[in-house]
């Protein structure tokens, strides 16, 4: 079998100090490995990023916002649990994973306990098990709230935004775990790549014409769950809500029409933009629609990709769909290789590390999925 299939293909050795602990301040003061050309590759630094692009390109972000979506609470037995929000299916319909999963039998009451002080009168929270969910082992929990209220409002007070595990000892605050344009509550990571931005940026990118436009990827567990399966073709892909609006669909077209490039700020604008493609294919349509829904699109090497022409990413797990991800852009031996050189020249990884710009010139030759 092709090894570019094979989930032991994409594990690498990443020493523990490689791990990001706290994001670079200011934050386009992070490091950023520029792809340039199928063989070469530069060092520079985020905030250089306008240098590296052309006029013309258009820089496509998500602009999700991250929920306090870790809650804690306890059962009517005393017995105590966590709560991790995934998706809302209906008003105050939640799945979510918890913690211990066996505790949560259907019926099962969850009276939940302030992440915060507030000034407030105290109000309660309550949630019950109403249904299991197989395909991610979770839950869906009914939240009974207090009149007058609001689910965000009752969450700010309750929930905590959710950390990755690898981060064990960060001085960072909440406000540097959510991008400067992040707007459409409901992520329970955030879009890393993104991370990088500041308000000067973004301002320095548009004096010199390069254009931006947003696109939303609520990043769920679709995102972050592991592969495990053997071979990688068996692996499916959770669901992720996405939505692509005309407004953005129409700078896709407009850029491609002057010769610009589409650059994908992350993995999830990257898969929301190819899952909209997707999804205007299967309905008959031969170019990028608008779109709002659900894509559960797995990108691994021999993709054809439809929409972008490169991409600005931060450094993933060994054998993330991910890493997956970004091989089908560059070639998971090259991708490699380039984590290898990032590790010796320092580079910070994971989500509050540095980044990688693939740029066009840098791409492989399209080859057809077998």
């Amino acid at each position: 079998m092709n090894e570019d299939f094979l989930l032991s293909s994409y594990n690498y050795q990443l020493p523990s100090s490689s791990i990001a602990q706290n994001p670079a301040i200011p934050r386009d003061s992070s490091r950023l490995l520029v792809v340039n050309s199928p063989n070469e590759h530069i060092h520079c630094i985020f905030r250089q990023l306008p240098h590296c692009l052309l006029p013309g390109d258009l820089l496509v972000f998500n602009n999700t916002r991250v929920i306090p979506a870790r809650l804690y609470g306890y059962k009517s037995t005393g017995a105590t649990v966590e709560i991790l929000l995934l998706e809302e299916k209906e008003k105050n319909l939640w799945l979510a994973l918890v913690k211990p999963g066996k505790r949560f039998a259907l019926g099962s009451e969850i009276i939940f306990t302030p992440h915060t002080k507030s000034s407030q009168p105290q109000i309660e929270l309550k949630a019950t098990v109403v249904d299991r969910d197989e395909a991610t082992g979770g839950r869906i929990l009914q939240f009974e709230l207090p009149p007058q209220q609001s689910f965000w409002q009752v969450l700010e007070q309750f929930g905590e935004v959710p950390i990755p595990p690898y981060i064990t000892n960060t001085q960072s605050d909440v406000s540097q775990y959510q991008t400067v344009f992040a707007q459409r509550e409901g992520a329970v990571a955030a879009p890393t790549a993104g991370l990088h931005f500041t308000p000067q940026l973004l301002q320095k990118l548009q004096q010199q014409n390069i254009d931006r436009a947003y696109i939303t990827l609520h990043v769920g567990i679709g995102t972050f769950r592991p592969v495990e399966a053997d071979k990688i073709l068996n692996h499916t892909m959770h669901q992720e809500w996405i939505d692509v609006s005309l407004d953005t669909v129409k700078k896709i077209e407009q850029t491609k029409a002057r010769g610009g490039r589409v650059i994908a700020v992350g993995t999830t604008a990257s898969r929301a933009l190819e899952g909209a493609a997707k999804a205007a294919k299967l309905a008959g349509k031969n170019s990028l629609q608008p779109y709002t829904g659900k894509t559960d699109l797995f990108i691994y090497p021999g993709y054809q990709w439809q929409v972008i022409d490169g991409l600005i990413t931060n450094f993933h797990l060994p054998g993330s769909s991910l890493l997956m991800m970004v091989s089908a852009l560059i070639g998971r031996k090259r991708l490699l290789a380039l984590y290898q050189d990032a590790i010796a020249h320092n580079y910070r990884f994971y989500s509050f590390g540095d980044a990688m710009l693939i740029l066009p010139e840098a791409k492989l030759e399209q080859y057809s999925q077998t």
